[in-house]
């Protein structure tokens, strides 16, 4: 199973979980520009749009249960 944390590089992310880019798209993150993914991290990615931690997390959180659906 795979295991979303803050840490995780957008590019595996949205690798391992392709409806993850239709998520971060509604919260404002975009995580593929002109058909390249976008390189860091999804709390890096996050901070870029001014999350804050608390923020972070739920977003870490949700594309968690993501994951679990999607199997």
């Amino acid at each position: 199973m795979f295991e979303v944390t803050r840490q995780t590089p957008i590019e595996t992310l949205v690798e391992q979980v392709p409806d993850a880019v239709g998520y971060l798209f509604q919260k404002g993150i975009r995580c593929i520009r002109c058909g390249e993914p976008i390189w860091g991290t999804l709390e890096e990615a996050a901070r870029e749009k001014g999350f804050s931690d608390a923020e972070i997390d739920l977003v870490v959180k949700e594309l968690s249960a993501l994951t679990t659906s999607a199997l």
